[in-house]
C-alpha cells in the first residue's frame, strides 16, 4: 500500500528538524491555498511565498524544486488523505469477510457512493487542486502527475476493483472477467457522474439530485454486471 500521512509524518520528523518541519508545513499549507485558488499555471513562486508569509529565497531553502516540488509536496500529502478516507468508507460499506446479502447489495453500493461523493465537502482543498490537474494537465510535470496518480487514484482503483472482485466470488455480480473494468465503470456511472456535474463540488447538486444520479448510476450499474 502506498505510504500513508502518519507514517511520512513520522519519517519527516526523525529527519528533519522541527524547527524546519514546522516551517515547510507551513508554507506547503500556504501553498494548498494558492493552487486551489489560481492552479498550478498560474500560481507564481511571489504568490506561493507572500500567502507563506516568507521571502522566495525562504521558500527555495526548503523547497529547492520550488513551485514543481510544492505543488507534488501538497498533491501528494492531499491525495492520501482521500485516499485513506475513501478506503476506510469502502472496507465500512463492502467487508470482503461480510459480503452483503443479495437484497442488499444495491443498498449497500449506493450507500459506497453516496461515502464517496461525500468526500467532495469533507475535503474541497483536495478538489479544488484535482480540478485544476485536469484543467492543466499539459502545464503539470510527468513527474507531479505520476506523484499524484500513485499516491490516490491506483491504490484506491485497485481496492475497489478487489471488491468488486469479492462480489463476484459471492456470486453477487459478474465481473466478465475484468474487475478493474467493472470497477473503473462503477466509478463512472456514480461518483464520477456527480463530480462532473458540480465541477468537483464548485456547484453542489440540490441532495434530490444527487440521490437520484447516484440511484440512478448503481441501477445501470447493477444491469451491466449484476448476476440475475
Amino acid at each position: 500500500m502506498s505510504e500513508t500521512n502518519a507514517s511520512r509524518m513520522e519519517r519527516a520528523q526523525r529527519e528533519v528538524s522541527p524547527r524546519k518541519l514546522e516551517k515547510q508545513i507551513a508554507i506547503a499549507g500556504a501553498a494548498c491555498t494558492v493552487f486551489g485558488r489560481e492552479g498550478y499555471a498560474r500560481a507564481s513562486v511571489d504568490a506561493l511565498a507572500a500567502e507563506a508569509g516568507v521571502s522566495t529565497r525562504t521558500l527555495y531553502n526548503h523547497f529547492p524544486g520550488g513551485k514543481a516540488q510544492l505543488f507534488q509536496t501538497v498533491v501528494t500529502w492531499t491525495s492520501s488523505e482521500v485516499r485513506d478516507a475513501q478506503l476506510a468508507r469502502l472496507h465500512a460499506v463492502l467487508d470482503p469477510e461480510r459480503p452483503p446479502h443479495a437484497d442488499d447489495l444495491e443498498r449497500d453500493l449506493v450507500a459506497l457512493a453516496r461515502a464517496f461523493v461525500g468526500l467532495m465537502t469533507d475535503y474541497p482543498n483536495h478538489f479544488a487542486l484535482v480540478r485544476h490537474i485536469h484543467a492543466e494537465a499539459d502545464h503539470v510535470p510527468p513527474d507531479v502527475l505520476k506523484a499524484w496518480h500513485e499516491a490516490g487514484p491506483e491504490p484506491v482503483g485497485r481496492a475497489v476493483a478487489e471488491a468488486m472482485a469479492h462480489l463476484a466470488d459471492a456470486g453477487l455480480l459478474d465481473p466478465h472477467g475484468d474487475a478493474a473494468m467493472t470497477a473503473a465503470h462503477f466509478m463512472a456511472l456514480t461518483s464520477h457522474t456527480i463530480v462532473q456535474s458540480t465541477h468537483y463540488g464548485v456547484l453542489p447538486l440540490p441532495p434530490a439530485e444527487t440521490d437520484r444520479l447516484v440511484s440512478g448510476g448503481v441501477a445501470a450499474f447493477l444491469r451491466a454486471y449484476g448476476r440475475a
